[in-house]
């Protein structure tokens, strides 16, 4: 019998980004009987572990991010619609999409206009804490919804992944510590992310993704995540046994999205299994 895993309400930016996602959700639960019968209508989603497991270079998933709590702001004045295209041609497997308003200058729109410009799977990255925050990205075009293991009691974590099932997206389920890596697993998710950041101080630890990424269990899409900065960093991360690197701030900030993607997009796999 697995111990019961003793959880406490995440701190900290964590913990109030967490307290806003749930305001907000509340707010869009009453539509949850309407944006379940909508995405019966929308077409299937691109699968996001399939893209990332393509091709002999670990996978780039370039994100739009106009700004965050630890930086400030990025890039204010960012086109969601037309930097997506720019990381398409600069070779990046998927986009990780923000949609979280206060603190990283996201919205929704922006994953339904990206979902317009380009044809790549799509992240809803956002505290995501309720049903209606999945549906409701299943309506705007993503293929995954990011699930932040901290944020998320152990049962809402398991509950509102095969909710991410049941409406056909993919969870990406983040995680930090072995506790949660374990609870990651138990799910079937096919994608699984380590974020050297810890959300609740915003001090970015390169050694959690040299302990954790290894730890990730074989036929499971293995995801670093923050603190990359460099094609360097990405290496770093290759050699660990990384499928695919989630790139954000650099990204967002590029003059030149289209060629940085490229660069952050050009190191091969390696097989560290």
């Amino acid at each position: 019998m697995q111990a019961e895993i003793r959880w406490t309400p995440p701190s900290g930016p964590l913990g109030r980004l967490t307290q806003q996602a749930h305001e907000r959700a509340a707010v869009l639960a009453d539509s949850l009987a309407e944006l379940r019968a909508r995405a019966a209508d929308t077409p299937p989603p691109a699968s996001l572990a399939t893209a990332l497991r393509a091709g002999d270079f670990v996978a780039l998933i370039a994100e739009i991010k106009r700004r965050s709590p630890s930086k400030g702001t990025i890039n204010a004045d960012i086109d969601a619609a037309e930097r997506a295209r720019a990381y398409e041609r600069g070779g990046a497997a998927a986009l990780s999409v923000l949609t979280e308003p206060s603190e990283f200058g996201g919205r929704t729109e922006d994953l339904a206009d990206v979902r317009a410009a380009v044809s790549l799977p799509l992240i809803r990255k956002d505290f995501n804490v309720h049903p209606a925050q999945i549906w409701e990205g299943r309506v705007l075009g993503a293929s995954a919804i990011l699930l932040i293991a901290r944020a998320l009691a152990p049962g809402e974590l398991e509950r509102l992944a095969g909710e991410c099932h049941e409406a056909g997206l993919e969870p990406l389920i983040e995680v930090r510590s072995e506790a949660e890596l374990a609870l990651a697993a138990a799910t079937t998710a096919a994608v699984i992310g380590v974020n050297a950041r810890d959300l609740e101080t915003l001090v970015i630890a390169p050694d959690v993704t040299a302990r954790m990424l290894p730890a990730i269990p074989a036929g499971r899409v293995r995801v670093a995540e923050s603190g990359l900065a460099s094609v360097a960093d990405v290496e770093r991360v290759a050699a660990l046994g990384a499928d695919a690197v989630l790139v954000g701030s650099v990204l967002s900030a590029a003059p030149d999205p289209e060629s940085a993607a490229r660069a952050f997009a050009s190191v091969r796999r390696r097989d560290a299994r």
